[in-house]
């Protein structure tokens, strides 16, 4: 049991993870002055990509509770753990905002001031994603 949970927990942090390189370059290939895809073009290469990111968020969270809740040497409370949880949750927030922000109407591009601060939310949420990634690698206290 602990070898599938292991692996649906890691392949889930992997779609998150690659989905959100993925949005990094959308985001570079969308900006001002030398777009390289239009509004609908970039909408149909986030959709695969939003629900990678939706399978990856979901997963790291029920997989990796799972496994603290089944392994005896690690429970849900030990510190590491809910600073990876309080993580998730920023990173999850922030990245949904982005996404809200950096979506184009149509063909139109979300204005520059949209655009600036979708970037940051995607830089924190990527950063959430990182600090995660240090604390299950590391596991700091455990």
């Amino acid at each position: 049991m602990y070898d599938w949970l292991l692996f649906f927990h890691v392949l889930s942090a992997f779609l998150l993870v690659g989905a959100l390189a993925f949005f990094w370059a959308l985001v570079l290939v969308t900006r001002p002055g030398s777009s390289m895809l239009g509004g609908s073009a970039s909408l149909s290469l986030a959709r695969p990509a939003t629900i990678a990111i939706s399978i990856g968020v979901a997963g790291t969270l029920i997989f990796g509770l799972w496994l603290a809740i089944y392994l005896d040497a690690y429970h849900p409370w030990d510190g590491w753990i809910i600073a990876s949880l309080v993580l998730w949750a920023i990173g999850s927030g922030t990245g949904a905002r982005s996404g809200r922000e950096l979506t184009p109407v149509g063909d139109t591009f979300p204005t520059p001031e949209a655009r600036r601060r979708g970037i940051v939310l995607h830089s924190i949420a990527s950063l959430a994603a990182v600090g995660v990634l240090v604390l299950m690698i590391w596991k700091p206290g455990a």
